[in-house]
């Protein structure tokens, strides 16, 4: 386990507890200028201006946190369902995870996010469907690092 501890500017104190046992992979990308700029990871793979979307006030010309957040999410979730499946010797092909990333103004006047996971797998009953469901969201890293952060909905589709 890695306890770091900072500080804020403001003199606050910090903690951050990190309990990765066996690191995989990090990966690394940088942003310049903020919801209106640009950001690139450090293989080059991901290359995107980023433009507030029109409901913030922007001109919505490009990708946004939310945007890259859902996408991320929801192909993590995919492939931790695709884990739990496969432990139960049960077909997840043809399934889709919907991600839906939410910004909103939070108590104290600074923001927060919340989550919608919308879950389809074909071919498989409904109470299967919620049992994987709520499996892979046990064992999604996504999941895990929201968990008791913030609100995560989780809809079988």
């Amino acid at each position: 386990m890695t306890i770091s501890a900072w500080r804020t500017r403001g003199g606050q104190e910090r903690t951050v507890v990190t309990e990765l046992i066996k690191p995989i992979y990090t990966a690394e990308a940088t942003a310049v200028g903020g919801r209106d700029g640009h950001a690139r990871s450090s293989d080059g793979k991901l290359d995107v201006d980023l433009r507030p979307p029109v409901e913030m006030g922007g001109s919505g010309e490009g990708t946004n946190p939310e945007e890259l957040f859902a996408a991320g999410y929801a192909a993590c979730f995919q492939s931790a369902l695709a884990v739990v499946a496969r432990r139960s010797k049960v077909s997840v092909d043809g399934s889709t995870v919907t991600g839906k990333v939410t910004i909103g103004t939070i108590e104290g006047g600074a923001f927060g996010l919340s989550v919608h996971l919308e879950v389809q797998i074909p071919d498989v009953d409904d109470a299967t469907m919620c049992a994987l469901i709520e499996a892979a969201h046990q064992v999604c890293p996504y999941s895990n690092a929201t968990r008791g952060n913030i609100v995560v909905t989780l809809t079988a589709v």
